[in-house]
């Protein structure tokens, strides 16, 4: 297994691979309580500052070391930095295709199990989240990105290297995820017992999905953290306890920081964005994470906003995809039947839902795509993977299209908000998005009869 190997070159940045390193400090240990083993993890991950230490003691406390090199590997998976050159340490690769850094889960869920009082979590929100918000808000200005981005792994079967997509910022989307992970699993966490680590970070990460998808999985998954994370945190606790991690930080590393009533308009405009980006936008499959071509040629921008959103089904490939995998192979497999069979630029579609809880980004919100002919300069054509003329798409992907990814373009500006929805057959002479399917987006807000005003190439 790759933590027993000597060289960290060789160690799989993988969460399978990480439980699989917590199952032996839990096996190194046979008695020790689960905080005892996270202590332990965070020993050996060196995450025992000040701001740590004063909600949750100090790591050196107890428990016998861990082995030599296993120390390396959580070291290296567990400790966040970003380095010069956009690589992003201390994240892992999810089975679900997202990234998560360590720190803030294994954080997030020692806060939960120390917590006493009931309903009251001491720390959870400020160890996860909120100092790094704290940090991120007061560093803002109009030419650094206050949140994000997202990256791409080297190899999905074998990660070892984790590179951004754009400048970063103070908080990653990674660091997001792990946020809202770390709050979601510590608030479980208390009400378990007994609890083991690595059952717990198996049950939330490595569920798999039967065929109706999400319709019917459990509460607790990593597939279901932006909603989770939603329904626990509002949007004034999580600014209250930016500014409570502020004060504190000024307490423990002097008073030099920028004072809470000076952060406080910041941490607001700062927090509209965190929720635009995280909370009313759906979760979205960057193009190099599912193995994307390059585009063939020079882009053509779209004019943004735009009015229009176009509803297609793939019709082929014809079953729902309910895995990280086999999406992207369903993405590949489309983008070489454009390129090759169609001779197109690239995959036609703006984006594509799949049944496994994700979007995944076509051309993306800025050019112009090859879904509905004579059309593209006006709207986003989206997809749904599966043949839809009987049946429907699963409930959660509707939901991720019609409430989430329209939602997300009108706030981002890329969609009017009076924006007009069709079905691809309303266009154009085709069949799609499939009989069953046309019948039901027809009931759906913004759904518009066929204009052909407005047609262009």
């Amino acid at each position: 297994m790759c933590f027993l190997c000597l060289s960290p070159a060789s160690f799989s940045c993988h969460m399978d691979d990480f439980i699989k390193a917590v199952k032996q400090v839990e096996d190194g240990d046979p008695g020790s309580d689960p905080v005892a083993v996270l202590k332990r993890l965070r020993r050996a991950a060196g995450l025992n500052d000040a701001f740590i230490q004063h909600f949750l003691g100090d790591a050196n406390s107890g428990g016998p070391e861990i082995d030599a090199a296993l120390s390396v590997y959580i070291r290296k998976t567990v400790h966040h930095r970003v380095t010069e050159d956009a690589k992003e340490e201390g994240v892992v690769l999810t089975s679900d295709g997202t990234t998560v850094a360590l720190m803030p889960v294994l954080l997030g869920i020692e806060a939960g199990l120390l917590s006493k009082t009931e309903g009251g979590y001491q720390g959870l929100h400020q160890l996860t989240l909120a100092k790094d918000l704290a940090l991120s808000f007061r560093h803002s200005s109009p030419l650094t990105p206050v949140l994000g981005p997202d990256g791409c792994w080297d190899s999905v079967t074998s990660p070892q290297v984790f590179t951004l997509l754009d400048s970063p910022s103070l908080v990653t989307t990674a660091q997001v995820n792990g946020g809202m992970d770390g709050i979601v699993l510590g608030m479980e966490a208390k009400s378990r017992h007994p609890l083991k680590l690595s059952s717990l970070l198996t049950e939330y990460y490595c569920h798999q999905l039967d065929r109706e998808g999400l319709d019917v999985a459990p509460r607790l998954i990593s597939r279901r953290r932006r909603e989770n994370f939603r329904g626990l945190v509002s949007r004034p606790v999580l600014i209250r306890q930016v500014l409570k991690s502020q004060e504190l930080m000024r307490k423990l590393v002097g008073r030099r920081l920028m004072r809470v009533r000076q952060l406080r308009p910041m941490v607001k405009e700062g927090m509209r964005e965190f929720v635009q980006k995280y909370i009313e936008c759906p979760p979205i499959i960057p193009r190099c994470m599912w193995g994307a071509e390059p585009y063939r040629g020079n882009p053509t921008n779209l004019s943004l906003p735009l009015s229009f959103l176009y509803i297609h089904h793939t019709h082929t490939p014809s079953k729902p995809c309910l895995t990280f995998q086999q999406c992207s192979a369903d993405m590949r497999s489309m983008q070489r039947f454009h390129q090759e069979d169609r001779g197109w630029d690239d995959i036609g579609y703006s984006f594509v839902a799949g049944s496994d809880g994700y979007i995944y980004e076509g051309r993306g919100w800025h050019t112009r795509g090859a879904h509905t002919l004579g059309h593209n300069s006006i709207g986003y054509g989206v997809s749904f993977i599966g043949d839809y003329m009987a049946t429907l798409p699963s409930q959660h992907s509707m939901g991720l299209v019609r409430d989430k990814l329209a939602t997300c373009a009108v706030s981002g500006g890329r969609l009017v908000a009076n924006f007009t929805l069709q079905g691809h057959r309303q266009v154009v002479n085709t069949s799609c998005p499939g009989d069953a399917f046309y019948n039901e987006i027809r009931g759906w807000k913004h759904f518009g009869v066929c204009t052909y005003e407005h047609m262009t190439y």
